[in-house]
């Protein structure tokens, strides 16, 4: 080979990983601030919903992921990060996390999705008008929590108490549990509140509510209570607890019902966001998103197995019924 262009090529092809690496910091970074374990369902509807809007990862836009593990007090340490990389936009889930982002920037765009209500923990002052650098997706679960009781006490009309499942690490534990103490009185029913912050306060929790002799059992929202979706439908069946849930996912591996907003196009909503601000959008000229519409999911076969007869005006309502 002709020694100048033996030269000539290997310039080229030491510069071509210089190039790529160019061609990555040319990308706009997003970061994703996770309060829980990493999830492929929520990564899968966010890159669907920047797709949406003609980003691809890898491609023409570069993800920093950061997962909490339910390790709250790591959540100040991995938005500072991010903060510090200076991400183009700040994906969080769960309030934890968006509390976090809240106070660790002013300035980056930051997409949140939460279950509860953002003006009233102070993430937005406004849902159509968010001003600042905040807005995002809420799925006002706080506000389903009454509907929920109704529809588990329709299904087991013999509870004479039902337990409330909280994570006592989560800001909105107050809330919740105010939320839940209020919609029990509104019916009429008697609740208990327990408590797990880890796994390992699973077991214990479902202890006591069988020692209190409570006939079922609510499940509140939290990240920690979907990184261990599996644990507690398990121990809801060995110990024969009908239990309500606060996504459709627990009813499809197993557990009794639910009432929720659709948690995938939520998630979708975020990249969707994330890809309008890439595009030049504000935070503050886009709206808090809220939730078209909540579906009721019923496994009937778990039904069964616990002995409860689902009334068929409970099956009527029903979006879906898994047999």
């Amino acid at each position: 080979m002709n020694r100048r262009r033996f030269v000539t090529l290997g310039a080229a092809a030491a510069a071509w990983p210089l190039v790529a690496r160019a061609q990555q910091a040319a990308m706009p970074v997003i970061g994703i601030l996770h309060s829980g374990s990493p999830s492929p369902d929520f990564v899968a509807a966010v890159l669907q919903g920047l797709n949406d809007y003609g980003y691809a990862e890898g491609r023409n836009v570069a993800i920093e992921y950061r997962w909490a593990h339910n390790q709250y007090d790591q959540l100040p340490r991995l938005a500072a990060d991010l903060v510090h990389r200076q991400v183009a936009v700040i994906i969080v889930f769960a309030l934890p996390a968006a509390i976090v982002a809240k106070a660790a920037t002013a300035t980056i765009p930051t997409v949140f999705f939460i279950g509860g209500d953002p003006v009233a923990v102070g993430l937005v002052t406004s849902l159509s008008r968010p001003v600042g650098n905040l807005t995002g997706v809420t799925g006002f679960s706080g506000t389903l929590l009454g509907k929920r009781l109704e529809l588990l006490r329709r299904l087991v009309p013999t509870a004479d108490l039902i337990a409330v499942l909280v994570n006592p690490d989560n800001p909105n534990v107050a809330t919740r549990s105010k939320d839940a103490q209020e919609a029990a009185h509104a019916i009429g029913q008697q609740i208990q509140i327990v408590t797990a912050s880890n796994e390992r306060d699973f077991e214990p929790a479902f202890a006591s509510l069988v020692q209190q002799r409570a006939a079922a059992l609510l499940v509140g929202d939290d990240p920690l209570f979907i990184s261990h979706r599996e644990s507690l439908i398990n121990l809801a069946a060995r110990h024969a607890v009908p239990a309500s849930y606060f996504q459709r996912e627990f009813v499809a591996a197993g557990g009794l019902i639910s009432y929720a907003t659709r948690y995938r196009e939520a998630y979708r909503q975020l990249g969707v966001y994330a890809g309008r601000i890439l595009k030049g959008e504000k935070p503050a000229d886009l709206p808090v998103m809220q939730p078209g519409k909540f579906e009721l999911v019923i496994n009937l076969k778990t039904a069964k197995t616990l002995g409860l007869e689902v009334p068929p005006s409970l099956l009527a309502l029903a979006d879906e019924v898994i047999e």
